[in-house]
């Protein structure tokens, strides 16, 4: 495990988090009226709920789990078999699953 990636890939993470959430329902409030742009908001943070139970439950599984080159599997749906000390490269697994989970937002 690299400190100097872990704290790279953390700081990354939060970026595309701040990037993604406020930036994006922002921008879809400024398409909509006024009085819809609450709406708007709630349903980003929604979906972004939503994606990430998702991505924990299968998506990760499927993109990075064991099988061929087009389907990843079931292997570790729910996270199965990822401890703490498993690494993904130089990487925590749980800290690439959350990175990538941001894009899956």
């Amino acid at each position: 495990m690299n400190a100097a990636d872990t704290a790279w890939i953390i700081v990354a993470t939060a970026l595309v988090l701040f990037m993604t959430l406020p930036g994006l329902a922002l921008f879809y409030g400024g398409l909509v009226r006024a009085r819809n742009v609450l709406s708007v908001f709630m349903q980003c943070y929604a979906i972004a709920c939503l994606m990430s139970v998702l991505w924990f439950v299968a998506g990760y599984s499927i993109a990075f789990g064991e099988g061929n080159a087009i389907w990843g599997g079931a292997g570790k749906a729910l996270l199965r078999g990822i401890t703490a000390d498993s690494l993904s490269g130089t990487l925590p697994e749980v800290l690439f699953f959350m990175f990538q989970m941001t894009f899956a937002i």
